[in-house]
């Protein structure tokens, strides 16, 4: 046998046995949980239970949503780096576990570089100024004026302590040179009862958890934080278009696997996770709710995390904000 015969002959041989092994390692057989690091109800968990739904059937096992909530998403990620890298525990990274918490926390017990494998950018959301229907400030304008009247009074929710929205709050004092009070929950869901309830005032939310809201009447989208108006809210000013040129504090959530997860395993799931996000019901679902730019490759998405990081830890530290004791 010449030998270029012999080669080809011999790398057939390899990729016909490789192939079973990669398709065996592909998925596992046991049902999959996405762990989610909020309540119920909040944006990470609305669009956590979209992908799981789809997977399901794609996948054709189990797909749950398990919400473990606290410390602005950090319990799910401690959680889930400790898990076995086999793929049935996955989670769906956040801005603030993936971003801003290794600013704000620098004895955390996880590495988001270490302890993580990303798989796929799920979306890119604004945030939505909002308020309850008792607010009668309803512009940008209006807000900061009601805010410089009553130093210290007006109250801004967030879904945690050193979260996206809590950050974007900071950003908006530091920017119209204000004082406000903080008050943050466990995740937008109880955040959003209290808000809707009259409990507190504002909040820059993610607009995949206030959406519902907004569109049913029970909160009043104040402008939007991305420099672009978002598809699903055409008609909601930009806080650059309101005065805060430049202005700019977006959500984004994305599935990551603990650190030892196999990288063919999480290109096999990447590959099933964009065909997800392209179905038109998941396309349109997503637009309403503000979640654009999803998809792409595991190592994009590592990039973008690495991009957030050094920008949230300059606002971090711009705006003195500290972590919980």
């Amino acid at each position: 046998m010449h030998r270029r015969t012999f080669i080809s002959a011999t790398g057939a041989a390899a990729a016909t046995l490789a192939a079973p092994m990669l398709w065996a390692q592909a998925l596992p057989t046991q049902p999959i949980r996405i762990v989610v690091g909020f309540a119920p109800g909040g944006g990470t968990d609305i669009l956590a239970r979209v992908i799981a739904q789809k997977l399901s059937t794609l996948w054709n096992t189990t797909v749950i949503v398990e919400n473990k909530a606290g410390a602005a998403g950090m319990i799910a990620a401690e959680y889930v780096a400790r898990q076995p890298s086999d793929g049935t525990t996955l989670l769906m990274a956040h801005i603030n576990s993936h971003a801003i918490a290794p600013a704000l926390t620098p004895k955390m017990t996880y590495s988001v570089e270490r302890d993580f494998t990303p798989v796929v950018l799920v979306g890119v959301t604004p945030n939505l100024l909002i308020c309850n229907e008792r607010q009668a400030a309803r512009t940008v304008k209006d807000v900061v004026e009601l805010c410089r009247k009553n130093p210290g009074k007006v109250s801004f929710g967030s879904a945690g302590n050193g979260s996206a929205q809590h950050l974007a709050l900071e950003m908006f004092k530091l920017a119209a040179n204000i004082d406000a009070i903080h008050v943050p929950y466990k995740g937008s869901g109880p955040m959003l009862t209290d808000l809707i309830g009259g409990q507190i005032d504002y909040s820059f939310d993610t607009m995949t958890a206030a959406t519902p809201h907004v569109k049913s009447g029970k909160a009043i989208a104040v402008a939007q934080t991305r420099q672009k108006r978002a598809k699903g809210h055409p008609n909601v000013p930009t806080m650059d278009e309101s005065g805060f040129p430049g202005f700019e504090a977006t959500t984004w959530y994305g599935l990551v696997g603990p650190g030892k997860l196999p990288s063919v395993l999480a290109k096999r799931m990447n590959e099933d996770i964009n065909k997800v996000l392209l179905m038109p019901d998941v396309m349109e679902k997503f637009e309403q709710y503000g979640a654009e730019d999803g998809g792409g490759s595991t190592e994009k998405f590592g990039d973008f995390i690495k991009v957030e990081s050094k920008k949230w830890a300059k606002v971090v530290k711009d705006a003195n904000v500290k972590g919980d004791a």
